[in-house]
């Protein structure tokens, strides 16, 4: 794991938490005349080596963008091989996550992925529950804006029902009924295949993170790729508005 490390002595510290939209499937086996769950597949490599870089690096906590609570209206036969994929993927990486000291953490509307799923998500979850070397985060069904609404309908449930004086209400009063409650937020961003928004994904947490997109599409995405944008993080200078 010391391959595609950029770290060196002169150089501030690595990010703690990297965040990564994983964007350009499509597109890379669009390009190839292939089927886009052929693009898919190829994109699941991508993440092998971003977990391998992101441990190379000395990042504590990655976070990927695996599927949104827009991508729903995506083809029906699109979202059941992804669905399949992740299936496969539940059942056939989670043991070798756990030999690397990887813990799984799955954030989003859990309600609208079958049941079977859940289960493979639950069970991956307690299986590396006491893993501490990489916090890996898959955000599946999620969106950042329904994020920030769940936790405003719970923060109005606790006034209404007498837990919460609303005159107590501050940042972490929020920050604490997000999904992501317990994981600092990303120090940096990176956004494959070229664009440049961000597409409802972590919206609050994201207020100071530093941003990198990146031409490449997401299944060519290396190590390299990933080791670069944390040399040029470390280059960046972050004031968080105070000059």
């Amino acid at each position: 794991m010391e391959s595609a490390s950029l770290q060196s002595d002169h150089l501030p510290p690595a990010p703690i938490h990297v965040a990564i939209i994983m964007d350009g499937n499509g597109r890379w086996a669009k390009a190839r005349g292939l089927p886009r769950t052929a693009g898919h597949k190829r994109g699941a490599e991508s993440v092998r080596r971003s977990i391998k870089a992101a441990i190379s690096n000395g990042v504590r906590y990655l976070t990927l963008f695996g599927f949104s609570s827009e991508n729903w209206k995506r083809p029906v036969d699109e979202v059941r091989d992804l669905m399949g994929l992740l299936r496969f993927y539940l059942k056939s990486e989670i043991r070798a996550l756990d030999k690397e000291g990887v813990r799984l953490n799955v954030i989003g509307d859990r309600t609208r992925l079958d049941p079977d799923i859940v289960t493979l998500i639950d069970e991956s979850e307690k299986i590396t529950s006491t893993n501490n070397r990489l916090v890996l985060t898959i955000a599946l069904s999620y969106g950042g804006r329904a994020e920030i609404l769940r936790a405003a309908v719970q923060i109005a449930e606790d006034i209404g029902n007498g837990l919460l004086d609303p005159a107590e209400i501050n940042e972490n009063t929020l920050s604490e009924r997000l999904f992501t409650s317990g994981i600092p937020d990303p120090d940096l961003l990176i956004r494959t295949s070229g664009e440049q928004r961000i597409s409802n994904f972590l919206l609050w947490q994201c207020a100071y993170t530093e941003f990198a997109f990146v031409e490449t599409l997401w299944p060519d995405f290396s190590e390299e790729h990933f080791a670069t944008a944390i040399k040029d993080f470390q280059t960046r200078d972050r004031r968080y508005g105070a000059t």
